[in-house]
């Protein structure tokens, strides 16, 4: 997608100010100091020259140090009330613990009887949010502001500090010189640490307060939950998604308007942005996830950043949005996730209830039908956890009665912890059912079931675990699924052994690889280029598979044209948002 009204890339000139503090005001009210004005010094150092900007919280000045004779940024706070004195106060002291180049430095801290004033370094340029506006960044220059944010947000992370009010009104960037370089600095400056949550401080952080910017708010942090990295990661992807579509979804005309849409699933960037690299729409996808278990990491918003800059256009312009996309920016609310946990919760019950059908009645805790609806409505509740106790619970009943099969389902079970430890609740319940397609005798196209996931390496685990589960599923029932189990295979950890010495692991490898690669073939937009792209991927899930192992032909090929066709639905699901009314 081109940017209209592109415009040549900013330079040194009357356009760029020095902008610190509330960057709201604005050209104009910039340079709104009456001439009348006293050069007033303040904490004994610095003479207040011109007034920058300014909000509810306090004022900022452009100011002279003259014990250095260099120009600095004074924010004078007020502290005619306790709240605005402990702004002043939390804003102080995490700027203190921070020293990032992406992160604007304090110089000082200090009060007298009416104010609180912190001294800063003065950037000389302009807001991410006038700069949009205006359509003077590119999407390699949005992209780049990313690589420097998350670096900023890592190193507040580490030392306790979260934003909570990342916008783009707090994002500034540094006023290109005559050669578009920034001297070796990097691209952005995060600011206003005002509302941060700092560790340690419970006066500060307590849990119920609602601070931070409706339209760039994560869900959590509007419900007055409890706030960690995620909110921060999730504010930041918002800010990109907005560079790179021309619109935030989320922002409405009213308060009351915005406040409905929190918490609401984004339209997938690709939908919007065709030419933009799929990774990199796939990062940010998952980072605006409601849920902040779903989101991923900064690091791996980073990676996908930083992979994708060279590939990204370096024309500056502004994203005209298309018709369609007022009413069907936001898709109707996730929260609640209750589809996908009683999809789990199902899975959960499910292995209980035939974990206990498997034992003799007088061994057996509780009646299958009990077992499977406590761990189905714990499953609902608390999906993870009663994921892994029901799975103890499985193994512990069989160790007694038995013991082979508690060895089997042991080793089944474990690994999925520790792969799928970030991942959604019920990608731990969707490894079993490659066994159920192996009854199907389309095992082959477990793959494609990996197709929602955003995250590529929780679809390249649950693929490789699909193949595991299939194959001890094997040796458990006696069937052949797929591969068919190693001979004289019976149960016990021999039967685990001999499972992970045969062809398994190569075609766990191959499912690992199929699962990884699925969005690159299928992108769910162009129904004939997706068509052509299932068929080449799953002809070359069959192939691989059949180069590794001995699998019937017959099975192989039944299960890549129905991985094909589950592809096609799974990824045109996924690329297409709902549309819903949001007037």
């Amino acid at each position: 997608m081109s940017r209209p009204g592109a415009s040549s890339r900013p330079c040194a000139g009357p356009l760029h100010r020095a902008r610190n503090g509330e960057s709201v005001e604005t050209a104009e009210h910039l340079t709104s100091s009456p001439a009348s004005e006293p050069a007033e010094v303040v904490l004994d150092r610095y003479r207040l020259l011109r007034r920058l900007g300014g909000g509810g919280f306090g004022v900022v000045w452009l100011a002279h140090d003259l014990k250095l004779d260099r120009a600095v940024a004074v924010k004078r706070i007020p502290t005619g009330d306790a709240g605005t004195a402990q702004r002043a106060r939390r804003e102080g002291v995490a700027a203190a613990r921070l020293q990032h180049p992406a992160i604007v430095a304090l110089h000082e801290a200090g009060a007298d009887e009416e104010a609180v004033y912190l001294v800063s370094e003065l950037v000389h340029g302009e807001t991410y949010a006038r700069l949009l506006a205006d359509g003077e960044l590119s999407d390699r220059d949005v992209v780049a502001i990313g690589v420097a944010l998350c670096d900023a947000l890592a190193h507040a992370h580490k030392r306790g500090i979260i934003h909570r009010d990342v916008k783009p009104a707090n994002i500034l960037i540094p006023e290109a010189g005559p050669d578009g370089t920034t001297d070796g600095g990097p691209p952005a400056k995060l600011t206003d640490f005002g509302v941060a949550r700092i560790a340690g401080d419970d006066a500060l952080t307590r849990t119920g307060d609602v601070v931070g910017t409706l339209a760039y708010m994560a869900p959590e942090q509007a419900d007055g939950g409890d706030v960690g990295p995620a909110a921060d990661l999730y504010a930041l992807a918002l800010c990109l998604y907005e560079g790179l579509s021309g619109v935030n979804p989320v922002r409405a005309r009213g308060a009351g308007a915005t406040a409905r849409r929190v918490g609401r699933r984004l339209p997938p960037l690709g939908r919007l942005r065709r030419d933009l690299p799929l990774e990199l729409c796939e990062a940010i996808d998952a980072a605006v996830w409601p849920r902040p278990e779903d989101r991923g990491t900064l690091a791996d918003l980073r990676r996908a950043l930083a992979r994708a800059l060279a590939d990204v256009d370096d024309e500056p312009g502004t994203i005209a949005g298309g018709a369609l996309e007022p009413i069907a920016a936001v898709a109707p609310p996730v929260r609640s996730g209750l589809p996908a946990r009683a999809a789990a919760a199902a899975a959960t019950g499910g292995l209980t209830a035939a974990a206990l059908l498997g034992l003799p009645p007088p061994d057996a805790p509780v009646a299958p039908a009990t077992g499977a609806l406590v761990a189905a409505l714990a499953a609902i509740l608390l999906p993870r956890l009663a994921w892994t106790a029901a799975a103890a619970a499985v193994v512990g009943w069989l160790a007694g009665p038995a013991p082979d099969r508690a060895w089997l389902v042991g080793a089944a079970v474990l690994p999925v912890p520790m792969l799928l430890r970030g991942a959604p609740a019920p990608a731990w319940s969707l490894p079993a059912a490659a066994p159920l397609l192996g009854l199907a005798a389309i095992a082959g196209a477990f793959p494609a079931l990996t197709g929602r996931m955003a995250r590529p390496l929780h679809r390249a685990a649950v693929g490789a675990l699909g193949a595991w589960w299939l194959a001890l599923a094997e040796v458990l029932t006696g069937r052949r699924l797929l591969l068919g189990a190693p001979a004289g295979a019976h149960g016990g950890w021999d039967a685990v052994t001999a499972v992970a010495s045969g062809p398994t692991v190569a075609v766990a490898g191959v499912w690992a690889v199929a699962a990884l690669l699925l969005p690159a073939f299928v992108r769910g937009r162009v129904p004939a280029a997706d068509v052509v792209g299932a068929v080449a991927w799953a002809a070359g899930l069959a192939a691989a598979v059949q180069a590794v192992s001995t699998a019937p032909t017959g099975r192989v090929v039944a299960g890549a044209v129905a991985a094909g066709a589950i592809a096609l639905v799974v990824r045109r699901h996924v690329a297409s948002p709902a549309h819903v009314s949001l007037a």
